[in-house]
């Protein structure tokens, strides 16, 4: 944005705001004030206008919290917030960078199932359109899911405990993808090599909402001549779609 458009004041006060969503009724004016060094009169009237407003309230110890007026407005944006249309329209710029397809899904029972894909042009095509389902511990995609349950839950799930291999290099039974789960949750994304189609590789990244739940997870899949080439790319390509796309659902960096 060109300097003359900016307005001060309104970017001290998403400061503030974002502040406070991340320590709620913990921060009074001084500590505001020092913490994002700004002065405290200036503290003091932009408080007092966002109080007003009902964007803030001030807590009985003098603490400040988000106020309900942000809560009609958050009521709001969800309820025209739309994943797939937000997914069509930030993948196309990881296609562009990639020249690889991306695809959105999410999990139902033991499956993924496929929402939406943004393609490059290729001789080459993934099969793997929007409505088929797939079983998610042979897919990054469904890793990057079930990354947020704990063992009891997986066993479960997969009751059977061996798991039905894809091809040669499938997970083999649920300790094992256990196993991988607990470095997905560190990580922050979830790969897979020939798991799930011979021949082909993905990464993996989840989408969170505001309540740090996974919704859905995005990945990216090539070739497996191309794997290593470009694997660094796509893990931080497919991370920061995932993170566009977390923020616009709600999640907050914390």
């Amino acid at each position: 944005m060109q300097q003359r458009y900016r307005v001060p004041a309104l970017e001290k006060a998403s400061q503030i705001l974002s502040l406070l969503a991340a320590e709620p009724a913990r921060m009074r004016l001084m500590d505001l004030s020092t913490s994002l060094v700004i002065h405290k009169s200036s503290m003091f009237s932009l408080l007092h206008t966002l109080e007003n407003l009902g964007w803030v309230v001030k807590e009985k110890d003098s603490t400040y919290s988000l106020g309900p007026s942000l809560g009609v407005l958050s009521a709001s944006y969800f309820r025209q917030f739309n994943l797939l249309q937000a997914f069509h329209q930030e993948a196309k710029d990881t296609v562009r960078t990639l020249n690889e397809a991306v695809q959105l899904a999410m999990l139902d029972g033991q499956d993924i199932v496929y929402l939406a894909k943004e393609e490059y042009v290729s001789p080459i095509r993934l099969v793997s359109d929007p409505g088929m389902r797939f079983p998610a511990y042979a897919t990054a995609l469904g890793k990057s899911i079930l990354a947020q349950y704990d063992l009891p839950f997986l066993k479960q799930l997969y009751p059977e405990e061996i798991l039905a291999p894809m091809t040669a290099s499938t997970v083999a039974d649920v300790d094992e993808l256990w196993q991988y789960l607990q470095e997905v949750r560190q990580q922050g994304y979830a790969f897979e090599q020939q798991e799930a189609v011979a021949g082909f590789c993905c990464v993996a990244a989840p989408v969170l909402d505001y309540g740090n739940r996974t919704l859905a997870a995005v990945s990216v899949s090539m070739m497996e001549t191309s794997w290593n080439v470009k694997f660094e790319q796509a893990r931080q390509a497919v991370i920061d779609l995932a993170r566009r796309l977390s923020r616009q659902a709600g999640y907050v960096d914390r």
